[in-house]
């Protein structure tokens, strides 16, 4: 019985491993598909970029680096092109997407730690959005793009939702959600900071009927 037992022991100690083994393999294989795929992703994001960059095959040999950035503005994440990228062909532009760890809305303090995994998707998903925007314009379009957001606030508006847009048209409608519902659901914030929200991006509402319009386009 106790020779028994400890077969019993000894062959789910090897599955697990193998399992284990197996997982880790696939672990490396998704990590090594980014870095592949011109992507420069810190390890500490690295399965919410994966999950974000799977939805935009646009972007499979666009180069693209997430890097950590301290006190970017009233905001979470930033993608901008790569300065010195502007006057190459758009096919060999690279674009940086900047990532607060630590940033402050509000008077609240948030930092990666704080960020539920889907809602860091969804923020993800939405800044490879404004690289859509970005990929098919020109260099002066993009620099005077640029120039228009930094003075008007229809524009900001504008870019935004057209980001919101692309995320969502390409499948990542849930976690726009979710960001939102962290937001605007949350209990910290200023009714103020949440009524910008709500002023700039798509309403829950709207990100609703786009998930619909492109299931009846699917069916």
């Amino acid at each position: 019985m106790k020779y028994t037992f400890r077969k019993t022991i000894i062959f789910f100690t090897f599955f697990f491993c193998l399992f284990s083994v197996d997982a880790q393999n696939e672990t490396m294989k998704q990590k090594d598909s980014l870095k592949f795929s011109n992507k420069i992703v810190p390890d500490e994001i690295w399965r919410e970029a994966y999950i974000a960059l799977s939805h935009y095959p646009e972007l499979k040999d666009t180069p693209i680096e997430f890097r950590f950035k301290r006190n970017i503005k009233k905001s979470f994440m930033q993608a901008q092109p790569k300065i010195g990228g502007l006057l190459k062909r758009r096919k060999n532009r690279g674009y940086l997407v900047f990532i607060n760890e630590k940033f402050k809305i509000e008077g609240k303090d948030f930092d990666m730690t704080t960020v539920p995994s889907d809602v860091l998707v969804g923020w993800l998903g939405h800044e490879l959005g404004h690289i859509m925007d970005y990929i098919d314009r020109k260099g002066i379009d993009i620099i005077w793009f640029g120039m228009k957001y930094l003075t008007s606030k229809n524009y900001i508006r504008k870019a935004e939702r057209a980001a919101d847009t692309y995320a969502v048209n390409h499948g990542l409608g849930k976690y726009i959600i979710a960001t939102k519902d962290f937001i605007l659901n949350n209990s910290d914030l200023s009714d103020s900071y949440k009524d910008r929200i709500k002023n700039l991006y798509l309403s829950q509402k709207e990100i609703m009927v786009l998930i619909d319009g492109a299931k009846t386009v699917i069916e």
